[in-house]
């Protein structure tokens, strides 16, 4: 007798109730993938932070502004390469789905701490010449169908004009590439000059400054030797590495990672009663049959083989279909996100996770059937 036609004939005994356990479990690994994509994203973000650049904010809260005057005081502290600055711009294209990163910086102080933005060097010069121009990347220029030389309107949800309007234009007079990280490719980069002087309030401020230190290892020493300067000023700051801005950046929209964990552990653990429920009703069910394949020599170790493939071909199944399903609609995110495909580790998660899965729902319905006695196993048919 074959085993694999066993182990089909043993899953496919009651068609109702595997198609709806497998359906489950396609659902849940379908969120599984989407979420853990999402969060992938963000985490990748967070690893290509640099480790010899800091983040100079607010003590209060990243969104309370700080002096411009700070710029030359950092600049003169020892360890202290280079300094830039940017504001958080608020703003979208048209409608306000089409959300825009837009930030305002000195174009001559920015590109050359971020020698991962690569922009042309005419470009760049158009950018310092060009009061109201700006550079894009290209993923975003991309998506908008943006080009050189086109003049783009956007809406602040935060600065208003002194005018009192709330649409600023812009002219676009460079595209950058950002080759390493394509998330990088999606924000508006426009002259600072520019803002400061038509904005309707907060004016010689910025919103965070950015520090190339001299020596990666000596990061924490400057950071605390910035915010020492400024203590007990009526503007107080909060160092840190660029990793630790960019998560806590990140966390002013949501705990992305929480959220995750908090979806997924809810779905996986009613995955788990409804999947361990389905394995065990189908092995008692079967108490009899099971033991006429002991009375026909199969071992107690085989019998516990074939109930484990059962709870893994089940869970693997629908894991991949489900994974499958989510790496289809992943590329749907792209206009949120800025990514195309859906990361392989969380494929290779995915699998893992319904291993665990058909172990964990496969073995007390196993270990039932090893200490099955063929006797009193008969004797209830």
């Amino acid at each position: 007798m074959k085993f694999l036609p066993l182990l089909w004939a043993g899953l496919w005994r009651k068609r109702t109730r595997t198609i709806f356990t497998l359906l489950s479990i396609v659902v849940a690994f379908v969120l599984f993938g989407m979420l853990q994509g999402v969060n992938a994203v963000f985490s990748n973000a967070l690893n290509a932070a640099a480790v010899d650049r800091l983040s100079v904010v607010s003590r209060i809260s990243f969104t309370e502004p700080l002096p411009f005057s700070y710029l030359a005081q950092i600049e003169s502290l020892p360890g202290v390469a280079a300094v830039a600055y940017q504001s958080w711009f608020g703003t979208y294209y048209q409608d306000p789905k089409n959300f825009v990163f837009s930030f305002p910086v000195d174009p001559v102080r920015f590109f050359p701490l971020y020698p991962e933005l690569q922009l042309p060097k005419d470009e760049l010069a158009a950018l310092v010449r060009t009061r109201t121009g700006a550079v894009v990347g290209r993923e975003l220029a991309k998506k908008y169908g943006w080009k050189i030389g086109d003049r783009v309107p956007l809406h602040s949800v935060i600065w208003t004009q002194a005018n009192g309007r709330s649409d600023w234009q812009f002219d676009i007079v460079g595209i950058y590439d950002a080759p390493n990280d394509p998330n990088q490719g999606i924000s508006f980069f426009f002259n600072h000059s520019y803002f400061d002087e038509a904005r309707s309030f907060s004016k010689g401020t910025v919103g965070w400054y950015v520090v190339k230190v001299k020596d990666p290892a000596q990061a924490m020493q400057v950071a605390a030797a910035i915010d020492r300067r400024f203590a007990n000023s009526p503007d107080e700051t909060k160092s840190q590495s660029e990793k630790e801005f960019t998560q806590a950046f990140i966390k002013q929209q949501a705990d992305i990672s929480f959220i995750v964990s908090s979806i997924l552990g809810a779905v996986f653990f009613t995955l788990l009663f409804l999947t361990g429920n389905t394995m065990m009703q189908s092995v008692r069910e079967r108490v009899p049959e099971l033991a006429v394949l002991k009375t026909l020599g199969f071992t107690d170790l085989a019998v516990v083989v074939l109930v484990l493939c059962e709870a893994l071909v089940l869970c693997l199944a629908g894991a991949l279909i489900g994974l499958a399903i989510a790496a289809g609609i992943f590329p749907a995110l792209k206009r949120v996100i800025g990514e195309a495909s859906l990361p392989w580790s969380i494929l290779g998660l995915g699998s893992a996770v319904a291993v665990l899965l058909a172990l964990v729902t496969g073995l007390p319905p196993a270990w039932r059937t090893m200490r099955l006695n063929i006797v009193d196993a008969l004797a209830d048919r």
